[in-house]
């Protein structure tokens, strides 16, 4: 193991720039080595520009690489590998460590832009999406063990698939904090792909554990990057079906979520179907791709990429998230497709090829040798690295015993239960579903421009000074003799009920004086009227069809009286 060097770029490689052809160097006298850390460049263009030469150059050290090259950020939770959910369980945590160990062997780790231990989640940053009370279950785990097990079976859906070990509550933070940084250096723009293979648990509910997952760091992420992101990508190529996520976007237009996954109407989850859409605004926006047993490379990597290209080009995603389920790898422990290691990561390449920001995660996958290799393969893929066949020496040696090779043979001789036609039916049904869609949801927010903010402004004080001067004129006609402005709309002889009532009858009858201040003289029919409103405040019926006792007509009862003046909002419940 080599002793790291110090000070950092001590390498002869790292530690200056040196003018390249066809530029012609400036005498000895004047040529002068620049430090390379002390030129920080943001350049969108793929070369640095040399205005004094007027050519472009391009840079030969990495880590003054143009920024066309993705940043790539690696994280990895130390210690999520240690915890153990049973003895016969088939989720085991150890693959994570296996596969951190091949990253680290292969020096993967070099080649990366940041290589982080994330903290873990916070149970706030849990609650983002899940119940309080789950939560809260969780973290009374902590030193309990077995204590609360019925209590988890009997409101939280623990059992032989989500069984309580020890460390549960601090493994769950763990890989969902991770998830969590990852989706905030994506958005902040610090990187553009992000790495975390302890994550991708796409089976738990907002108040349930489900498919040996307890907390959904992949629905957290998402809700991380929507604060920035208007449109969210959801991808899932784990063999079972992303249930979870799928549930928690089922509504929604900004999040699009794709699932390739075995269906049959028995395999866990048991949902899944071609039909299954989404709901509301979230029509369409929810495609599944229901496979049957040991589909091959070419049909699944053909049918994926007939499938994601057109789903880019009309959602238009502003970010992506891709779960690598490695449990549809052909020999897998609970799996029955048959896909090998380098179809796996064509998979993850065809995305990675949109060059948007991507988040990857991890998933099923349950033969933990394969599921190391897979992961590895997929992080040199997304490194733009080539690796040899031979695995590295590691302390996990024995794991990959007897080929220790990279891409084993893992492909068997099953029937694909896929026929062309069936997988040219999903083809069509889903390319058909896709023109549904309005177009790509937009949320977006400017900012006024400086002058037209100002002018709106100017034009709201301007209309309050309006309002006030009428509001002026209406009380006085004339500010020297204070004589009240007559509303020229209201007619002369109408009834009037106010201040200004002339007439002395607080009862608002009729009896507005005339121009000689003389009470005008009521018709017969006024009369009449005020007799009729007079008798029918003492409980008198009056003229035909009033309303008696109680504001009801007879042999009409109280509840099928319509409300004529409240909303059913506003109007309180009362009892009969």
């Amino acid at each position: 193991m080599q002793t790291p060097l110090s000070p950092p770029f001590a390498h002869s490689k790292h530690s200056e720039i040196l003018c390249p052809q066809p530029f012609s160097p400036p005498p000895p006298t004047t040529l002068s080595i620049i430090p390379m850390y002390s030129l920080p460049t943001f350049s969108s263009q793929q070369y640095f520009y040399d205005p004094e030469s007027g050519s472009s150059a391009q840079p030969r050290s990495r880590l003054t690489q143009s920024h066309s090259s993705p940043v790539v950020s690696y994280y990895y939770p130390k210690g999520c590998g240690f915890y153990h959910y049973g003895e016969r369980h088939p989720m085991k945590p150890h693959r994570l460590t296996l596969t951190n160990s091949l990253v680290v062997g292969y020096g993967l780790h070099q080649k990366m832009d940041h290589f982080f231990s994330p903290r873990s989640a916070t149970q706030a940053e849990l609650e983002e999406y899940h119940d309080p009370d789950y939560v809260d279950f969780l973290r009374r785990l902590v030193g309990v063990g077995s204590g609360l097990m019925k209590e988890g079976q009997d409101c939280f859906n623990f059992g032989e698939d989500c069984p309580v070990f020890d460390g549960l509550y601090d493994f769950v933070r763990q890989y969902a904090g991770a998830s969590l940084v990852a989706a905030r250096k994506l958005a902040q723009g610090t990187t553009d792909i992000a790495i975390n293979w302890s994550g991708g648990l796409h089976h738990a509910k907002k108040a349930e554990a489900s498919g040996f997952c307890y907390v959904n760091d992949i629905v957290l992420a998402i809700l991380e990057l929507l604060r920035y992101y208007p449109r969210v990508l959801y991808i899932d190529i784990d063999i079972h079906h992303g249930d979870g996520v799928e549930h928690a976007f089922y509504h929604s237009n900004r999040v699009m979520t794709v699932s390739f996954h075995k269906y049959n109407g028995d395999f866990f989850p048991g949902t899944g179907k071609i039909e299954d859409n989404g709901i509301g605004l979230g029509k369409y926006f929810a495609l599944n791709v229901p496979l049957q047993d040991g589909i091959d490379d070419e049909s699944y990597v053909g049918l994926f990429k007939d499938v994601m290209g057109p789903v880019v080009k009309k959602f238009k995603p502003s970010a992506i998230v891709l779960q690598c389920g490695a449990d549809s790898l052909g020999c897998d422990r609970l799996g029955a497709f048959n896909l090998s290691i380098n179809a796996h990561g064509e998979c993850v390449e065809f995305i990675k090829g949109f060059n948007l920001p991507l988040l990857v995660l991890g998933g099923g996958g349950y033969t933990i040798r394969n599921v190391s290799r897979c992961w590895t393969h997929e992080t040199s893929i997304l490194l733009d690295t080539q690796l040899s066949e031979q695995l590295p020496d590691t302390p996990f040696n024995r794991f990959f015993a007897p080929d220790y090779t990279l891409h084993p043979k893992i492909v068997k001789k099953v029937d694909n239960m896929n026929t062309p036609k069936s997988l040219e039916n999903i083809r069509t049904n889903l390319l058909e579903k896709l023109r549904y869609l309005e177009g790509a949801p937009s949320v977006q927010m400017q900012e006024l421009p400086p002058d037209l903010g100002a002018w709106l402004d100017s034009e709201e004080r301007k209309d309050d000074r309006d309002r006030e001067r009428d509001r002026n004129e209406d009380q006085f006609e004339n500010s020297i003799l204070g004589t009240p402005r007559r509303d020229s709309h209201r007619a002369q002889n109408e009834y009037y009920d106010g201040e200004g009532d002339q007439d002395g009858d607080e009862s608002g009858a009729p009896g507005r004086r005339g121009r000689g201040g003389r009470p005008r003289k009521r018709t017969r029919a006024e009369e009449e009227a005020a007799e009729d409103a007079n008798s029918s405040t003492k409980g008198k019926r009056g003229a035909p069809g009033r309303r008696g006792k109680g504001g009801r007509k007879p042999g009409r009862s109280a509840k099928e009286t319509p409300a004529r003046s409240k909303s059913p909002i506003d109007t309180p419940m009362t009892e009969d």
